[in-house]
């Protein structure tokens, strides 16, 4: 097949990559070939898989709103928001690509500019916030994306909800495998903390303390690995933050404990909470995750979307 895609990645945190770069495998393990873009941490993490991504300018409006403060938004992300675009726009073009898959709505305003064909892969939604402001800019975000894109495909662990954004194609939940590190066999408790995860130290300490078990994903004595899903499919349980780590818990079947602090996680929580998703519970101190973790929710069980994904957008393209 004499055919390149490009696939982008959101530049927040290593769960956008990790994401992405499944997606890149399954389009290549389909025939095509790939080029990527990011920036930002998740960039370090393809780069370790093997792979050259293009660093286009990153942007952290979580860290800068939720962390910092509206003013730091507009002082710092928006000014380089416009240069991801330009950086983008420019990578598209000298790449050429027959469609471009993301995460990123800077690569989206990139692809109209090139006109290079979209399609979007996310789960975000506006019903995930609580602050106005969170809310519009994720509107106006999902209203544009589904306007240029060929296809809004729109992973989830849960069957579709009130909360989506009206128009999307449901798709299941994608997790990376790869690499050819096997994990030991005594991973015991897997906990994950997100970019935005606060005191999982400390959590990670006192699940030692009342005999589990622990690997720290990120602590004293972790090493970088490919893929983090043959690590969660030999946990008995997963303490996580972020959807990206969901996601691999649901396709690997591993009990899952979700601990949340950003917006978004709080409102991924709702949805499963809501739905009622086998293999989650929703926990929001570190006593109450030591309390799940000894009596864990049941085994989810959900097929890998990455797939899909790929014949979804090949189909279309070839």
């Amino acid at each position: 097949m004499d055919l390149t895609v490009a696939v982008a990645h959101y530049p927040e945190g290593a769960g956008h990559a990790t994401r992405m770069l499944a997606v890149a495998q399954a389009v290549e393990d389909a025939g095509a070939d790939v080029v990527l873009a990011g920036g930002g941490p998740g960039s370090r993490f393809i780069e370790c898989n093997g792979y050259d991504v293009f660093r286009a300018a990153p942007v952290d409006y979580i860290g800068d709103y939720q962390q910092g403060s509206l003013g730091r938004v507009l002082t710092r992300s928006v000014p380089y928001s416009g240069k991801r675009v330009f950086d983008l726009a420019r990578w598209l073009r000298r790449e050429d690509p027959a469609a471009l898959v993301t995460d990123d709505m800077f690569a989206a305003m990139a692809a109209s500019v090139t006109g290079t064909p979209l399609y979007i892969v996310t789960h975000n939604a506006a019903s995930y916030y609580d602050a106005a402001v969170e809310q519009v800019f994720t509107w106006l975000v999902n209203r544009y994306q589904l306007g240029v894109a060929e296809s809004f495909l729109y992973p989830a662990v849960w069957p579709p909800d009130e909360g989506d954004p009206p128009g999307v194609t449901h798709v299941p939940p994608i997790a990376l495998d790869a690499g050819d590190r096997s994990p030991p066999d005594d991973v015991g408790v897997l906990v994950v903390p997100s970019v935005y995860s606060t005191n999982f130290d400390v959590l990670a300490e006192t699940l030692r303390t009342e005999g589990h078990r622990v690997t720290y994903v990120g602590g004293p004595g972790w090493d970088e690995v490919p893929a983090l899903l043959p690590w969660i499919r030999t946990a008995d349980v997963v303490v996580c933050s972020g959807y990206s780590t969901v996601m691999e818990a649901a396709v690997a079947g591993t009990p899952c404990v979700v601990y949340p602090f950003t917006d978004e996680q709080h409102g991924v929580t709702r949805v499963l909470e809501r739905r009622g998703v086998r293999g989650f519970q929703v926990e929001h101190s570190i006593a109450h995750v030591a309390r799940a973790v000894r009596h864990p929710p049941r085994s989810p069980d959900q097929e890998n979307g990455i797939e899909r994904v790929a014949a979804h957008v090949l189909d279309r393209i070839t």
